[in-house]
């Protein structure tokens, strides 16, 4: 590299390195007018097969007068409009769990009446456990995740109706 950029692939190791440990997916240095940059594709979450440990429990909802089975959205015909008027979305990216802790019967299931501001469900962001409420009283008619799934702002959780 008589014209290029001279680089050290000593320090290129030791950024990729620095990229593992922190779990970083990209880093760069400028130093005058050179330019190191060192980028590696995020790993994929893997899914979540406990709780973390430490979680506070949350207050429990009363339990439904009968158990019912989860509707999963792979598992009914089409995901539910944006629009829907009982559709609970995800107001952050994070964590859903359906239970307060692992073993613990679910905040909520189908068929179960809820009140306005009943927990449905927790979503962990950066090791804080959200609870996410009933914006409205109703009846439970789908449960659109599982426990331990990653979630994005604004995905449909589930359907109060």
């Amino acid at each position: 590299m008589s014209n290029g950029i001279q680089f050290d692939p000593e320090a290129i190791r030791a950024l990729a390195q620095i990229l593992r440990d922190t779990d970083l997916t990209e880093i760069e240095l400028v130093e005058k007018d050179s330019r190191i940059r060192v980028a590696r594709e995020p790993a994929a979450p893997a899914p979540v097969a406990s709780w973390p440990a430490g979680m506070l429990q949350a207050p429990m909802a009363a339990p439904a007068a009968a158990p019912a089975a989860t509707i999963l959205a792979s598992e009914a015909s089409e995901v539910p409009d944006a629009k829907h008027p009982g559709l609970v979305a995800s107001p952050m990216v994070g964590v859903a769990y359906l239970s307060p802790e692992p073993g613990q019967p679910n905040f909520v299931t189908v068929g179960a009446k809820v009140a306005q501001g009943q927990t449905l469900l927790l979503i962990e962001a950066m090791k804080t456990f959200n609870q996410i409420r009933a914006p409205r009283a109703g009846t439970v008619t789908r449960i659109l995740i599982e426990t331990g799934t990653p979630v994005e702002y604004g995905e449909p959780l589930l359907i109060v109706e």
